[in-house]
């Protein structure tokens, strides 16, 4: 049973609902690029609204200093719209005289959205003042954004505190799907971590090698890695001042019994860019002009290999430069590996982060997978164990109801 209240238990006909969404989607041009988020969040606030809800949309957008017209959310709330099918009405404020007005105008079933909650200080801050005023404007609240739960924010938690607080349909199906994968896995669970740095996904790496039975790194930071165990890596992206916590992570593997895979062979160029000349070599023959740039054909057959004695899969970063080719390659082919073992139900995959996802979709392997989280530093955040703001206000407000 879950930890935190859900639709389920609401009720919602004629009650105003605070529902914070996630809209901090790609906009160019004034035109949203990427409608992912959007789609996520449309179940819930269909929902809301057909169960007689009054739904209040509150989401923050970019990193305004202040109110600032090209990080307003009017454009991104008529995109939302056309994803949805059913007009959303806007308010140039989310509190004050603006925001109740158009609040008090809604009737059961309709839609608001309201003005980038980050134009007010007491959002980052979560401002007590800040949040009794979003507060007034609704009945109960109800969190659909699990991108946004790492923070401690009016919007995200503080709400929570005040008001009766229910998960979205969106954060109810990332939690159940995350914690089934960490927490109650089958097994055995191999984790890939890939991108650029070391240093930003330390935390992350000694939780993961604690819980699977295979860690698989890939990307530049396995550069580091190979540095680690004495290999020459050229000019290839890595960071020098942390191999010996690459070296840490190597010996708590081996004490641990934990299965740890390094690239035995790579891709290498001696410019990063599209379709520069390239080779395979073996990790042991990278020259002093090269750089690594992916991984080559052997370790992605081990990788593959991996995967097949696998029952659960958890994925965070690309193996290679994906966004340039030929050095999409390796992260490609996996990522089909793993939506084909999961279509035939031997696996299940869980992946998640920006640049993940996009590798994913490049590869036309995302919506094959049993889930995948369009959260970036939330989804790192629940990797390396840690305790979400927004989650945690969930789980206190469900216990003190029922106490209550």
């Amino acid at each position: 049973m879950a930890s935190f209240r859900t639709l389920d238990e609401a009720n919602l006909k004629g009650r105003r609902v605070l529902l914070r969404v996630d809209l901090n989607v790609p906009v160019e041009n004034g035109r949203v690029t990427d409608a992912t988020r959007i789609e996520a969040v449309v179940p819930t606030i269909k929902e809301i609204a057909d169960k007689g809800g009054k739904v209040i949309l509150l989401a923050h957008f970019g990193r305004p200093k202040g109110r600032d017209r090209k990080e307003s959310l009017k454009p991104i709330a008529a995109a939302a719209a056309r994803v949805i099918g059913r007009p959303i009405a806007f308010a140039d404020d989310c509190i004050g005289a603006a925001a109740e007005q158009a609040v008090a105008a809604l009737q059961p079933g309709e839609i608001l959205c309201l003005e980038n909650t980050r134009f007010h200080d007491g959002e980052a801050k979560n401002d007590p003042q800040f949040v009794a005023a979003l507060a007034k404007l609704g009945d109960l609240y109800v969190n659909d954004a699990f991108s946004a739960a790492h923070r401690a924010n009016a919007s995200t938690e503080g709400l929570a505190r005040v008001l009766p607080a229910y998960a979205g349909r969106a954060m109810q199906a990332e939690l159940d799907a995350l914690d089934k994968a960490l927490y109650a896995p089958a097994r055995p669970l191999t984790a890939i971590v890939g991108g650029a740095k070391i240093s930003t996904k330390l935390d992350l790496l000694g939780n993961l090698l604690s819980k699977v039975e295979t860690l698989i790194i890939g990307g530049g930071m396995a550069n580091t890695f190979l540095a680690a165990q004495g290999k020459a890596i050229g000019k290839s992206l890595s960071e020098p001042d942390l191999v010996p916590a690459a070296r840490a992570i190597l010996a708590k593997a081996k004490q641990t019994g934990r299965e740890l895979v390094l690239p035995v062979d790579a891709v290498v160029a001696q410019k990063f860019e599209a379709n520069a000349p390239s080779r395979v070599v073996a990790v042991d023959a990278v020259g002093a002009a090269d750089m690594i740039l992916d991984i080559g054909p052997r370790t992605i057959e081990h990788v593959v290999s991996v995967l097949a004695r696998s029952k659960t899969l958890v994925w965070n970063g690309p193996f290679g430069a994906f966004e340039l080719e030929p050095f999409d390659r390796g992260t490609i082919e996996i990522a089909e590996a793993a939506a084909e073992l999961t279509a035939a139900g031997k696996l299940v995959s869980i992946a998640g982060g920006g640049d993940t996802l996009a590798a994913l979709n490049a590869a036309g392997a995302a919506g094959r997978f049993t889930y995948t989280s369009t959260a970036g530093g939330a989804f790192l955040e629940w990797l390396e164990g840690k305790a979400l703001p927004g989650v945690v206000a969930l789980k206190i407000a469900a216990a003190a109801a029922t106490l209550g």
